[in-house]
């Protein structure tokens, strides 16, 4: 799978981390920065990673709290972006919202938990049925 990641300054050592353990489980993996921990503007680093789906299958957005990446993703009507802070989170991202991102915060999420939220979102599957007519309306705005 084709995995997208993006980050602003808070949450660049969580991305790293992540896109390392993520190409280490076969995945590819793309990176549309930030590149260091210099003070970036995260809807900058969420709207090019967007920007480029296409290329990406699913993407994971960090930041401090994950609260503004996912904000700020989810004003595209292409993505379905799932702040997780839980591996229910992660789960129910998938398999009820058929969220194609998830934003993570690097100030309350251990590596250890993010690395578990991320098998969690690349291995569940969309379960549909009375679902997809939710996602549909979701989808529709």
């Amino acid at each position: 799978m084709r995995i997208g990641f993006a980050s602003d300054h808070a949450g660049f050592n969580l991305k790293e981390h992540l896109r390392a353990w993520t190409k280490k489980q076969g995945h590819v993996v793309l990176d549309f920065g930030t590149e260091g921990t210099n003070s970036v503007d995260y809807p900058d680093l969420a709207h090019r990673a967007i920007a480029e789906k296409d290329s990406w299958e699913r993407l994971v957005l960090v930041c401090g709290s994950g609260i503004g990446m996912s904000i700020a993703a989810n004003r595209h009507t292409c993505i379905r972006c799932a702040l997780v802070t839980s591996v229910e989170q992660a789960r129910l991202a998938r398999q009820h919202n058929n969220a194609n991102t998830i934003a993570i915060g690097q100030r309350i999420t251990d590596f250890n938990q993010a690395e578990i939220f991320l098998k969690i979102f690349l291995e569940t599957e969309f379960e549909g049925g009375r679902h997809q007519a939710r996602v549909d309306k979701i989808d529709k705005w």
